[in-house]
């Protein structure tokens, strides 16, 4: 069987008969891939441990008629331990991967923007770089920016103004409105919010780290992944 290798971060596993796992993971390369580690589940698994959630691996596969086989993995970075000692940071993990799951839903097709936001998500979590649900929050909403699906915050969706008070979202059209042009579905928002919910489209943390995250700014990432993801984030509500 042919062989390939690439780095990747472990999404999510699957069990398979009495000792395998399906393993669900992001690559650099080779965008997502799901392969079948054999033996994976015995204690004397030669990489167990190299292949469970939010690891970040190198690894050898081979290719497979219907699925892959992990050949060999190595560890890179073992986000799973520090991530899995604090609950915070494990259900922002949660998110993260079923995000980065959900968003690239198609096999062996590169997406290099994404595996890097992925591993930096990762990375501050391990870190403790911030409050977990401020990094599950914000990689939801730069992950579906990466995605083609930017809110836009600085100016009205329909005539193009800039949105002064009172100021409105819809999620549907894709940013704010002002008040002359709002849709029906539109509801009103602080600009408290606008500017968290911005931070968290960019990353800016002088911004995200200088308070609270507000309810309405996180019932706003939930209203958004769930509509343009067309399902719910499950782990999400768990953050939140």
């Amino acid at each position: 069987m042919p062989l390939y290798r690439d780095e990747a971060v472990v999404l999510r596993t699957a069990k398979l008969g009495e000792a395998d796992r399906i393993i669900t993971m992001l690559t650099q390369r080779h965008g997502k891939i799901r392969a079948v580690a054999k033996g994976v589940r015995k204690i004397k698994s030669r990489f167990g441990a190299r292949l469970e959630p939010f690891m970040r691996v190198d690894v050898l596969i081979a290719t497979g008629r219907s699925l892959d086989v992990v050949s060999q993995a190595d560890s890179i970075a073992a986000y799973a331990a520090p991530i899995s000692a604090d609950y915070d940071a494990y259900v922002a993990a949660g998110v993260i991967v079923e995000t980065a799951d959900k968003l690239v839903s198609a096999e062996h097709e590169r997406t290099d923007a994404q595996y890097q936001l992925l591993i930096g998500a990762l990375n501050a979590l391990a870190k403790h770089a911030h409050r977990a649900d401020k990094i599950g929050d914000s990689y939801v909403m730069r992950a579906l920016a990466l995605a083609g699906w930017l809110p836009r915050l600085s100016a009205c969706v329909v005539c193009g103004e800039p949105v002064g008070v009172p100021a409105y979202v819809s999620v549907a059209a894709g940013g704010v409105m002002c008040a002359s042009d709002r849709t029906p579905d539109a509801h009103r928002v602080e600009l408290t919010v606008l500017r968290q919910f911005a931070a968290l489209v960019r990353g800016d943390w002088t911004v995200l780290d200088a308070g609270e995250l507000l309810p309405e700014t996180r019932r706003l990432v939930e209203e958004w992944s769930e509509y343009y993801m067309e399902r719910p984030i499950r782990s999400l509500r768990l953050l939140h």
